[in-house]
């Protein structure tokens, strides 16, 4: 289980925490995925978003790979907008390599 970001802290310092969380995943690969897409998206998700967005880290760096390169199904419970815009702009960033 990944220590909880306190979402009653400065929204600045949220995303902060949540940047920094992606960036250290336990692969590279996540790692250089999660992180770029926390530096570029999530200063423009609602705080919504970004608690949804924070459970992603309750699920090992294994399981979020297999869900960005569709041998996986993501799970029910992270169904979610937040989600979807990481899906979204990992399959943008894949079209254009």
């Amino acid at each position: 289980m990944s220590q909880k970001i306190d979402f009653s802290a400065p929204r600045d310092e949220i995303i902060r925490k949540l940047i920094y969380r992606s960036s250290y995943t336990g692969t590279k690969e996540t790692d250089n995925i999660l992180g770029a897409f926390a530096r570029e998206i999530l200063p423009l998700m609602s705080n919504d978003e970004l608690e949804h967005y924070a459970a992603l880290f309750d699920y090992s760096d294994g399981l979020i790979w297999s869900w960005l390169s569709g041998q996986k199904t993501i799970p029910h419970d992270l169904d979610n907008p937040a989600i979807d815009r990481l899906l979204s702009w990992y399959g943008e960033r894949q079209q254009h390599d």
